[in-house]
Order: structure tokens, then C-alpha cells, then sequence
């Protein structure tokens, strides 16, 4: 069963940025509502696979972006 990790954003626009971010590299991802279990944030999510999450924060790092957490799928 693959596993995936949800990053959340204080606003749609963060959540956006760092999707443009995510395209011009090879990393799976999706962008979906944040599930009411994790949070009620700005409502958009990114739904990543685990063994993405070191490439995925470099990048995001790289390109001083900003998100607020990193949830694990449970």
C-alpha cells in the first residue's frame, strides 16, 4: 500500500506557488482538498508519496517558498 504525506498551506496562493514550483520537476503529487482530519486550513492540499518528502522540501526550500505543515498519512 503506498503511503502519502499531505502538505498544507495558510492560503490558497502558497498552495499554488508551490505547485508551479512542483511542475518543472519529477515529483508525483496532487493537489486535493485538506482532509478534515488533518486540518481546517486555507482548504488545498498537496497529497505527496513518503518517499518524495526530502526532494519535495529541498525544492520548496530552493525556491523560498512557504507551506505550514507536513502530515503523515495515518
Amino acid at each position: 500500500m503506498e503511503q502519502y504525506n499531505y502538505m498544507t498551506f495558510k492560503s490558497v496562493s502558497y498552495a499554488m506557488k508551490v505547485e508551479a514550483a512542483l511542475k518543472k520537476h519529477d515529483i508525483q503529487y496532487k493537489i486535493i482538498p485538506v482532509p478534515r482530519s488533518i486540518s481546517s486550513s486555507c482548504g488545498l492540499c498537496i497529497r505527496f508519496h513518503e518517499n518524495d518528502l526530502q526532494k519535495l522540501k529541498a525544492i520548496i526550500e530552493n525556491s523560498r517558498l512557504i507551506y505550514e505543515n507536513i502530515y503523515m498519512e495515518a
